[in-house]
């Protein structure tokens, strides 16, 4: 009898237990996200110490350090274009400690290899925007161009006789060339470097190269060379007097390389958030806007959703450009 009782009357507790069940399922997200970071974040940089991507992460990732509370550490894995660095990103838990620098990179990265280590398309949830940077279009002083008008007639007259150096197949320099060039309806010829490819503008063996403007403060000094444009939208403020390559009459020519913030998918929502609002907050900070600005970056503000859509503009973008320029695979 009493253990008859004992059970009858021990149902309501049961009952009120259950209940209470789902809801402190629902609040352990919330109190993850506001426990986070417990401890030092990682984030991955797919390219060496010193780079243009590196080097911006560094400056805004610093800050934001010192707001959220813990330890920021830049780790370079590099090799493969970059593939090693996003793959072990992509294969990491998915738990907020473990990010990586990404960038306009992953796209090329998709053309350039038959097979990843990683799926760009879905194995990353995008964090936060950090910003764009275009390239500076500069002639061979030895080369007689004055203007974009003078290149493109020349190309035009002389179909196939004009060179563009690049830091290689699928690098910003390249693509952007590729850009002007289908944009120009021209036909130039590309020759990829290593390494050396302004030293060979400069000497007038090379007719074009299309400087990341982050490397390019040296060279816009040297009278070697012929400032001509950069492949932005409009002009730059840090450049007022160069003309931008869209009110030149090119606005498909328009290129600019972005770097940002991503996460392994499947990192809870309530930690990309947080991060995301910290990363704006940094961006919005008046000092680390000139940082920036002298690294030839100009930060952009975007909400997730918005920088997830323009990643995927921007990675079919890149595709179609592959194929229009005849870019293949090089494994």
């Amino acid at each position: 009898m009493h253990s008859t009782v004992r059970r009858q009357l021990d149902w309501p507790r049961r009952a009120l237990a259950f209940a209470a069940f789902p809801i402190v399922l629902a609040s352990a997200p919330l109190a993850h996200a506001q426990s986070y970071p417990t401890r030092p974040i990682q984030v991955i940089s797919p390219f060496p110490a010193g780079s243009a991507s590196d080097t911006v992460t560094r400056v805004v990732m610093e800050q934001v350090s010192q707001r959220i509370g813990q330890a920021v550490v830049i780790e370079t894995k590099t090799g493969a274009g970059g593939s090693v660095g996003f793959g072990f990103v992509a294969k990491a838990p998915p738990d907020g400690y473990t990010l990586v620098t990404s960038s306009s990179s992953m796209a090329t990265e998709s053309v350039l290899h038959r097979t990843l280590p990683y799926d760009p398309l879905k194995d990353f949830v995008h964090v936060a925007m950090i910003g764009t940077s275009p390239n500076v279009l500069v002639a061979s002083a030895k080369s007689g161009f004055k203007s974009v008008a003078d290149v493109v007639a020349a190309a035009k007259a002389h179909p196939g006789t004009l060179t563009f150096a690049s830091a290689g197949i699928g690098s910003s320099s390249h693509m952007a060339a590729e850009r002007f060039r289908l944009a120009a309806e021209i036909d130039l010829r590309h020759v990829p470097f290593k390494e050396g490819g302004l030293v060979q503008v400069m000497a007038g063996n090379i007719d074009l190269y299309f400087i990341p403007l982050a490397a390019a403060a040296s060279a816009l000094q040297n009278d070697r060379l012929v400032v001509l444009a950069v492949s932005a939208p409009k002009r730059l403020g840090i450049l007022p007097n160069v003309a931008s390559i869209a009110e030149l009459g090119y606005p498909e020519a328009v290129f600019r390389f972005w770097n940002g913030i991503s996460a392994p998918t499947g990192t809870p929502g309530e930690v990309i958030n947080k991060l995301h609002d910290v990363t704006n907050e940094v961006l919005r900070d008046a000092d680390v806007k000139v940082k920036l600005e002298k690294l030839g970056v100009d930060p952009a503000q975007m909400s997730i959703e918005e920088f997830d859509n323009f990643f995927r503009e921007d990675f079919k973008a890149t595709v179609e450009l592959a194929r229009r320029a005849d870019i293949k695979p090089v494994d």
